[in-house]
């Protein structure tokens, strides 16, 4: 991974003449990062070519959860308009691998998290930031259908689709209040800190945040396409989410909870499958089962009962998870 031709000069600009610049991460964006090095200083360089990307969203949203007492990083240098950020490095300790090597308690994390995202619950979102309305939800799922679909030779039932879904989003759509909805919210892009508190967990990938509802981010957490959650963690957590947020009426929260489940996860779908054959990033096939087995428990609940049936009629086993195993086998 080669830095933009531009950085070293913006670095030098900034108080970085001669830094190393070493390749960090890419995630399924365009986005790129890289690791800063001057001596004993250290910097995280984010890439963000400006034909795709716009700098703006994450340093809004990164100042509005420092406003609110969160551990987002904090630039030290911007140019928007080449698309590059000069962040605060906040170091190596993913939760996702620390959890992978049992060096974190499992549950422990997740109520720290848990209790992050309940105290969203009651605070102002960022002025003018958009809606997770019903158009973006019904957008979103369009990938399954448009990427999907044709991947595993279905020729499948759009018009059956959209009334389907038609019937259980708009309860999700319009909540009262909304949240600030991070979007991907998971292990993965969290990086436990030396800090008091909350404090301690350093947010990373928040730049496409919505105001939508408070079980969305609870879904990509408890959901994750990255790991397996097992459900009597899931279950466990879900219980501890309805505790310390005040959910008075978990029927409902869990409907809605299965309903953005199933959005989520069959977004996802469609997501991985575009990576691999837009972008040839056929890494991402591997979450694919994954993804199946979470969706598959989303659809089981009454809520969904329209949805169920329209993927009875429409995607047969062996498009399922099974395809996607017998591909990587």
């Amino acid at each position: 991974m080669i830095p933009p031709a531009h950085a070293p000069a913006f670095l030098a600009a900034n108080g970085w003449a001669g830094a190393d610049i070493l390749p960090l991460a890419g995630d399924a964006s365009f986005r790129r990062y890289f690791r800063v090095v001057l001596g004993d200083r250290r910097a995280v360089l984010m890439d963000a070519p400006p034909e795709h990307e716009d700098v703006g969203p994450f340093l809004a949203i990164a100042g509005h959860l420092d406003t609110l007492g969160l551990s987002a990083p904090q630039s030290h240098a911007v140019d928007r308009a080449g698309g590059l950020l000069l962040l605060e490095d906040f170091g190596d300790r993913l939760v996702g691998p620390l959890l992978r090597a049992g060096a974190e308690g499992e549950a422990l994390i997740y109520r720290d998290a848990i209790a992050l995202l309940a105290g969203l619950i009651g605070q102002r979102v960022p002025e003018g930031l958009p809606a997770y309305d019903l158009a973006v939800l019904i957008r979103e799922i369009g990938l399954f259908p448009e990427w999907y679909a044709p991947a595993v030779d279905l020729d499948v039932d759009r018009d059956g689709w959209a009334e389907a879904w038609g019937e259980v989003l708009p309860r999700v759509a319009n909540p009262d209040p909304a949240v600030l909805v991070l979007r991907d919210y998971h292990v993965d892009n969290i990086i436990l800190l030396d800090r008091p508190g909350l404090k301690r967990l350093g947010l990373l990938d928040f730049q496409d945040a919505l105001a939508g509802h408070p079980a969305y981010d609870l879904v990509s957490l408890l959901q994750d396409a990255r790991r397996d959650v097992p459900e009597a963690i899931e279950a466990e957590m879900l219980g501890h989410y309805a505790a310390v947020a005040g959910v008075t009426d978990m029927d409902a929260f869990r409907a809605d909870y299965e309903i953005l489940g199933a959005q989520r996860n069959t977004k996802i779908l469609g997501i991985f499958t575009r990576l691999w054959k837009r972008d040839g990033k056929r890494n991402y096939l591997a979450f694919q089962p994954r993804v199946w087995r979470y969706l598959e428990r989303n659809l089981r609940h009454p809520a969904l009962a329209p949805v169920a049936q329209w993927f009875a009629a429409n995607v047969p086993a062996d498009r399922r998870a099974a395809h996607w195993t017998e591909m990587s086998a």
